[in-house]
């Protein structure tokens, strides 16, 4: 077929032109946004920068990730603050920034009875193209995301996998100068999540798009973006490259205790290192620079503790999570 022959030529052209990663040094600036819903504040004064290329929205459910998203869109009004969005202010031109940016949302909102070919050529027209452009361009995005043999089925019929797929090629069809991924894997299998993961990944550092994903995934951020801006309780709680925030000087070490694990947990905190528990068992503990493992024997042999398994790893964003949030 013409389009399985096109597929990788068509990928270059179908909004993804690495030109425009370089169009701007920041795509948004937050500066003390305050949003609130009814008495309940979602965010709080939050002041934060999403440089070009690849930046993770990172924090657990209920942290204000959707919320600032939302607000970035002009979907939610803030109590507070000023926001800039491909330096356009979000409080005077909530449409422009629309038609400029792609949005795939948590939540499924696709259009019963539609096809998938026209759903997306229609919200093609919806952020301005043409009918023309907008039915050659859905068929070329539906084929990137791996839908182009069940374009001419309904949507509703579709699996939750194909419905995630069918959400991020909506927010391409348009040829978007920033992508927001709001928890782009849920409900996807692990191929799924994979597959989905390799497309991110793609648009990323492939085609030069500018995106931001928002997630609860440690893994889903690792490994897709290069940034990264952790939320927590409403407020911006750490922020900056992977690398930078993985990379405090020292070691991090795997312990696990024959017994009495939390008694060693507690010992080794009186100590001052950062020790975290995961859910294998299996204790994660920081040693700065100027000690050594053997620190980690000394207060297990002080407690009466036997260590059966101890080896030297590396920093993880699970690290970095957890320093942010103050998880113990």
């Amino acid at each position: 077929m013409e389009h399985e022959n096109t597929k990788t030529e068509n990928t270059k052209s179908e909004g993804l032109d690495p030109a425009r990663a370089s169009m701007a040094t920041c795509v948004v600036q937050l500066e003390n946004v305050s949003v609130t819903y009814g008495r309940q504040p979602a965010l709080r004064e939050v002041s934060g920068r999403f440089p070009t290329g690849a930046v993770g929205l990172l924090g657990p459910n209920g942290a204000g990730k959707s919320t600032l998203i939302k607000a970035l869109l002009g979907f939610v009004k803030p109590a507070q603050g000023t926001m800039t969005v491909l330096d356009m202010n979000v409080a005077d031109r909530p449409l422009e920034i629309r038609s400029r940016v792609g949005y795939m949302p948590e939540n499924d909102a696709h259009i019963p009875g539609m096809n998938a070919v026209s759903f997306v050529a229609y919200c093609g027209e919806l952020s301005g193209l043409g009918p023309v452009d907008a039915m050659q361009r859905a068929h070329e995005v539906l084929y990137y995301v791996g839908l182009g043999e069940a374009r001419y089925r309904k949507v509703e019929t579709y699996s939750t996998g194909m419905k995630q797929r069918i959400k991020l090629a909506q927010a391409l069809v348009h040829d978007p100068d920033l992508l927001f991924l709001d928890e782009p894997t849920n409900g996807m299998d692990p191929r799924g999540r994979d597959e989905m993961l390799e497309l991110i990944r793609d648009l990323a550092h492939n085609k030069g798009v500018n995106l931001i994903l928002s997630s609860h995934l440690l893994p889903d951020v690792e490994y897709t973006c290069d940034r990264v801006l952790v939320v927590d309780k409403g407020r911006i709680a750490a922020e900056g490259p992977i690398l930078e925030l993985k990379g405090p000087k020292g070691r991090v070490y795997e312990v696990r205790a024959k017994a009495d694990t939390d008694r060693l947990v507690e010992a080794l905190r009186r100590r001052g290192l950062e020790c975290h528990a995961t859910d294998e068992d299996v204790m994660r503990v920081f040693v700065p620079e100027d000690q050594t493992a053997q620190v980690l024997f000394q207060v297990a042999a002080a407690e009466g503790i036997q260590l059966r398994h101890l080896r030297p790893s590396v920093p993880t964003l699970e690290d970095v999570f957890a320093r942010a949030v103050g998880e113990e």
